[in-house]
């Protein structure tokens, strides 16, 4: 592939396959061709979902919330989530079929306690970097294609982010699933679609 263009595989974790905390329907059925993809690239990047126990955006530390409420946190709105992907746990690893070890990088997102994180290149504050966009550049990769879990959150979030720091941007949209918490897959992939995203 192009030396500009880079594979980014979002959150592909056993949490968010069947049988996890915070299971994607159909997550665990795009393992394959998610695999297909990595053997495709020569720059391939990995995000890792990393809670630590309690976190904010779980809706256990909230006597009178439930699964998938919201609330508003001082960044905006946020979904409040089962507790998943907690650091070092079986959930927070990759998927057990997953061919990640040609991946030269991998960006762990939703570590601070007080805030989530969504996106590869920033938090859900909008302001705080995670240090993709400038490995990027350094590397001298502007095109950026996309896949894994799930579509309309982390996957959009980071798309979204791509167009906005710069970098071109495909979403695989076969090789990704999506959560669609009323009706947010079709709302993201407008969403994308306004931003110059392109669906591969």
């Amino acid at each position: 592939m192009d030396s500009k263009t880079a594979l980014l595989v979002i959150d592909m974790q056993n949490d968010f396959c069947e049988g996890g905390a915070l299971a994607v329907e159909g997550g665990t059925s795009i393992v394959p061709l998610v695999n297909k993809l990595i053997a495709g690239y020569d720059h391939v990047i990995l995000t890792q979902d990393w809670h630590p126990q309690g976190h904010s955006s779980f809706a256990s530390q909230y006597e009178d919330k439930a699964p998938f409420e919201t609330i508003e946190m001082p960044y905006g709105e946020q979904v409040l989530w089962p507790d998943h992907c907690l650091q070092g746990t079986d959930g927070a690893a990759f998927h057990r079929e997953l061919e990640w070890t040609t991946a030269q990088l991998v960006i762990r997102k939703g570590f601070r306690r007080e805030i989530d994180s969504y996106s590869a290149f920033r938090e859900n504050d909008r302001e705080t970097p995670t240090g993709l966009a400038g490995y990027l550049r350094e590397r001298g990769i502007d095109d950026l294609v996309l896949c894994g879990l799930a579509f309309d959150y982390c996957v959009a979030w980071s798309a979204l982010d791509a167009r906005r720091f710069g970098f071109s941007a495909r979403v695989v949209e076969e090789a990704t699933a999506a959560i669609d918490l009323d009706g947010s897959k079709a709302k993201m992939r407008l969403a994308m679609e306004e931003a110059g995203v392109r669906f591969a």
